[in-house]
């Protein structure tokens, strides 16, 4: 017989035949959802970061013994409850760093140069009158900053070198190897830069990280670029910076309330908006996927997880 296991979010069906060939598969769109008797089910396995668990779902699984989540970011789980409790936590990196880092540079740049509106400009035959505007955006002369040089943040940083534009960083400690300026904030960050990627973890230690005063220090060319987590830009400091004119605009891939945006983000044409689709691409999603399950399945021959969240 085999070991029970809950899915929680949507369900596709390379995912669902290989979990299925490991485990008797229940499936659960939230957590919320799931009003099942929970005992016998030992391992969990997340679909999607806007499901969210809480302490309280781990007392209606009693028996749970592993969680399998896609993607990089775990804020969606209380990890240190499941560690407390002996539940391990599995998460997905490395294999979508390369993806979201080219999604990163091209959303910088599709910001920069108003690629989505002039792309729009055309399609509704407005060229045919008047010449689309010159953009006050350019990557020419520009000082990027990263904010969290961790995997994902390397990699964007060695695509910009390309650029022959200063970078500069701010993380927890300093980071040895890189040919990058520290700072050591990230007020001081957008003090240096004029760019402001987005590429930390998210969680209450970075909640609304990026507020008014980082968003005035970029100054009125500043850029912002947030593929990490939407609770790290403070929305309504976004907002009226872009309002104001304090920033020259922004790109974002990530929401507070995904899939619900903001009708103020939406509505302004200084805003280029993704969903969430950094690592969007049908091969990155199948090798999430694949590490999710690879993960579950060296659980269950006993072996260690391939890719566990740090404790």
């Amino acid at each position: 017989m085999k070991p029970r296991l809950l899915h929680l979010g949507p369900l596709r069906r390379s995912l669902a035949e290989a979990l299925e060939a490991h485990f008797s598969v229940t499936n659960a769109a939230k957590a919320a959802d799931f009003s099942s008797d929970g005992s016998g089910i030992v391992a969990v396995a997340v679909s999607s970061t806007s499901v969210r668990i809480t302490p309280e779902f781990f007392d209606r699984l009693p028996d749970l013994r592993v969680i399998s989540t896609f993607g990089v970011g775990f804020d969606h789980i209380p990890v240190d409850e499941a560690y407390k409790r002996g539940i391990l936590v599995s998460h997905t990196p490395d294999v979508l760093d390369e993806e979201v880092a080219d999604t990163t540079v091209g959303l910088l740049l599709a910001t920069l140069r108003e690629i989505p509106q002039a792309a729009r400009y055309v399609r509704e035959g407005r060229w045919e009158f008047a010449p689309y505007p010159l953009t006050r955006g350019t990557l020419r002369g520009r000082t990027v900053g990263i904010l969290g040089l961790g995997r994902i943040g390397r990699a964007v940083g060695k695509r910009l070198e390309g650029f022959g534009i200063p970078i500069y960083y701010h993380s927890r400690r300093p980071v040895e190897g890189v040919p990058y300026g520290y700072c050591k904030t990230a007020l001081a960050l957008a003090e240096a830069v004029d760019t402001l990627i987005v590429l930390v973890p998210g969680g209450p230690e970075t909640e609304n990280l990026v507020d008014a005063a980082v968003l005035t220090a970029l100054g009125e060319d500043g850029v912002l670029i947030n593929v990490a987590r939407g609770t790290v830009v403070d929305d309504d400091a976004l907002l009226n910076a872009l309002e104001k004119g304090r920033i020259l605009g922004a790109g974002l891939d990530v929401f507070r309330d995904e899939p619900r945006v903001p009708e103020g983000l939406r509505l302004r044409d200084d805003v280029v908006l993704l969903p969430h689709a950094a690592s969007a691409s049908v091969a990155t999603r199948r090798a999430m996927d694949d590490l999710v399950v690879a993960n579950l399945v060296a659980w269950l021959g006993g072996r260690p997880l391939l890719t566990p969240v740090p404790r």
